[in-house]
């Protein structure tokens, strides 16, 4: 079955570039129709590897280990492969993440590598006992078989020398003359210790002594030798011990095979898998890695610093201008803060998109930490000129600097990823430096963000009403909807909490919905109970919700499934959501409107400009809320500035012709205050406080 996200035709194609990769540049001994087939099987494997489980390193490696399998051992080709992959497989499974595609890919890499070097091992095998057998066969004087041992040490394509116990090379054959060809030393005559470098020297020694000791029969390294011109030889040494006719230990046979194209190769897989392939930055895995280590607490006070960027505005210059623009000048950045970071020791990670994180083990405090930030900002502003544009860009930080005690890698990134969300809302170009108290406050928000979807499914959520009285009569005309939360560990939190949560989160429309159901359920039994007499049930939105192109289609549906009648609801909205971009009034209100349900503005007055133009819209009702209501219940009377406040509010209402209904109330000679001054309604602690649907239908019929 092909992997989930994979497109066929996609699939197809990329199986036929693959071959013709591989066709261009190796010989395979398959027809080019079963090679397409059997690399597009390798592409199911890859993609369901990039989309599974804890088997995905194997499923990739094992695509590596058939690749060898079909005799593709060519490095060009193997290269081409790895370059198409990484440019395509995106693109094949939309949602595996980079990191991920880099893990398939390295694990590919050493797949194939781990196979190629046991058909390697392998063919030693088979040269090693034909040098043996060929040795033996001299010192027996058979000269056919001696014929045929000088064949093969002449013609093999891996470096043979044969050595004394104490490691001087008596004879080699041509390819070991090549395998070393200007390394500035004679080879007969001189030691295998002499084509090794000094860091692996020591382990070469001990292991030959062994050796010559007779305590192995066999040993095997990877080795470097730099020539004089400065370049690597990277070989794989096989030495074997050959023992006289008394089981003795006699002389050493040594078998090098070049290693340095694998060596390079296996090196680009390691690169692949801990680094990102736009900016060449390190990835999260080596970022993690590093972590781990700076975080050791290896000397009493030892310190770390950790900076989260995240370019301002940078989706602009992708929709603008076009990604390639912007992968150059993500390109430009990542080059910047290297610039700096890499004369600091540091490390400079890529987490993603345009998002970069530089780390650093043994901080000297938090004044260089900033100083740091300061210059790496001053780095990221400078104009960058990408393709006939010049750039300019700015970024967020948020900083961390402390003792590594106590600390974890999540933890480090947890708090710097909330302080740069700190640092976002201060505005472009800032930093930000980590505050325990308020990161404490930011992950409590993201802890209720996270937990509010499964809160609506728990029915977690519930409402309750706070009565708007009418002072002329006394009697309950309305009832306010505020929505609560029962949370398991924070007890009852009021909408105020979370509301503005589910704003950012896009979560509104959803909170919104649900709470419309209930009360739209509430008023109907009070319509049923009371008739006539039943309260208006009252709903403010959120200036997002009501600008929701759901909602008219939502509330139709909600009102046809409980059965509502209309006019015994009212949609409250602020005075900014009404009007679009244009400063024309939104269709959503006239609609509403027609429907028969009942339009009103709450926190009426807060912007004085629109008041003049509400005049034509079908409103129902003004409330007004504020501090500013607070000194009318001050035994000496209300502040003169909040009594004209209010009369302002109200007489501008009543030339609307919109009732007035004033929030926040708290005693009987502050209703009376405000109903001489024009106030119609009423509602807050002196009208009864919030209650549940069941206390106000009995509210009602009392």
């Amino acid at each position: 079955m092909r992997p989930a996200g994979m497109s066929g035709p996609h699939r197809a194609e990329l199986a036929k570039r693959w071959t013709r990769e591989i066709i261009n540049t190796s010989y395979v001994p398959m027809a080019r129709q079963d090679l397409e087939a059997f690399l597009a099987d390798r592409l199911d494997e890859l993609a369901t590897a990039m989309t599974g489980g804890d088997a995905s390193a194997d499923l990739a490696a094992g695509v590596g280990e058939r690749m060898v399998g079909i005799h593709l051992t060519n490095t060009t080709a193997v290269a081409r492969t790895l370059r198409l992959l990484a440019a395509e497989l995106p693109r094949l499974v939309a949602e595996a993440e980079p990191g991920r595609i880099n893990a398939v890919l390295g694990a590919l890499g050493a797949g194939y590598a781990r196979r190629l070097r046991e058909r390697t091992l392998a063919e030693q095998e088979v040269i090693k006992q034909a040098v043996l057998r060929a040795r033996d066969a001299a010192e027996e004087a058979l000269r056919a078989s001696e014929a045929r041992s000088r064949a093969v040490f002449v013609s093999s394509a891996l470096g043979i020398a044969i050595a004394g116990l104490d490691g001087t090379i008596d004879e080699v054959n041509p390819s070991m003359e090549q395998i070393f060809d200007g390394v500035g030393t004679q080879l007969v005559g001189g030691t295998l210790f002499d084509l090794v470098d000094e860091d692996w020297l020591a382990d070469l020694r001990t292991a030959d002594a062994e050796l010559a000791a007779g305590e192995t029969e066999r040993f095997q390294r990877d080795l470097r030798y730099t020539r004089p011109d400065g370049a690597h030889i990277w070989t794989q040494l096989s030495a074997s011990l050959v023992r006289d006719a008394r089981g003795e230990p006699g002389y050493q046979i040594l078998l090098y095979e070049d290693i340095t194209e694998r060596h390079m190769l296996q090196e680009q897989f390691r690169r692949q898998a801990t680094h990102d392939p736009l900016t060449g930055l390190a990835n999260r895995t080596l970022l993690k890695t590093r972590l781990d280590s700076a975080l050791e607490q290896t000397y009493p006070g030892r310190r770390v610093g950790l900076c989260y960027f995240d370019l301002d505005g940078f989706k602009a210059v992708n929709d603008s201008l076009g990604h390639p623009i912007g992968d150059d000048l993500l390109r430009a950045i990542a080059h910047r803060i290297q610039t700096v970071t890499g004369q600091e020791g540091m490390l400079t990670a890529r987490m993603g998109g345009d998002e970069f994180v530089v780390l650093t083990p043994d901080s000297q405090g938090t004044a260089g930490q900033l100083e740091l930030v300061e210059r790496m900002l001053a780095e990221i502003t400078r104009p960058v000129h990408i393709g006939g544009h010049e750039l300019t860009a700015s970024a967020s930080v948020g900083v961390v600097e402390r003792e590594v005690a106590g600390t974890s890698p999540d933890e480090l990134l947890r708090d710097a990823d909330i302080t740069l969300y700190r640092a976002k809302a201060a505005g472009r170009d800032q930093w930000t430096l980590f505050d325990p108290e308020r990161n404490a406050d930011a992950r409590m928000r993201f802890k209720l963000s996270a937990a509010m979807p499964a809160a609506l499914q728990q029915n977690d959520l519930f409402v309750e009403y706070e009565p708007i009285v009418w002072l002329e009569t006394g009697a309950v005309v309305g009832v306010d909807a505020r929505l609560r939360w029962d949370h398991a560990e924070l007890g009852e939190l009021g909408e105020e909490i979370f509301v503005g949560l589910a704003e950012e989160t896009g979560m509104i429309a959803r909170l919104g919905s649900w709470m419309l159901e209930r009360v739209c359920e509430h008023a109907l039994a009070w319509v049923r109970r009371f008739g006539q007499a039943a309260p208006v049930a009252g709903v403010n939105l959120s200036e997002r919700h009501f600008r929701d192109p759901e909602l008219v289609g939502d509330l139709q549906r909600i009102l046809r499934t409980s059965g509502l009648p209309p006019r015994h609801l009212a949609l409250g909205v602020p005075e900014s959501a009404l009007f679009d971009h244009g400063g024309d009034p939104l269709d959503a209100l006239e609609i509403l409107a027609e429907m028969g349900v009942r339009p009103a503005i709450y926190d009426f007055g807060r912007d004085h400009a629109l008041v003049p133009r509400l005049r034509p819209l079908p409103l129902n009702a003004v409330q007004i809320t504020g501090e500013y209501l607070d000194s009318f219940a001050e035994p000496g009377g209300p502040d003169p500035l909040d009594e004209h406040l209010v009369f302002s509010l109200v007489e501008s209402a009543r030339l609307l012709r919109l009732p007035v209904v004033a929030r926040g109330v708290h005693t009987d000679e502050q209703a009376k205050r405000l109903q001489r001054l024009g106030v119609r309604g009423v509602q807050g602690p002196y009208t009864g406080g919030p209650a549940s649907a069941g206390e106000i239908a009995g509210m009602i019929g009392r």
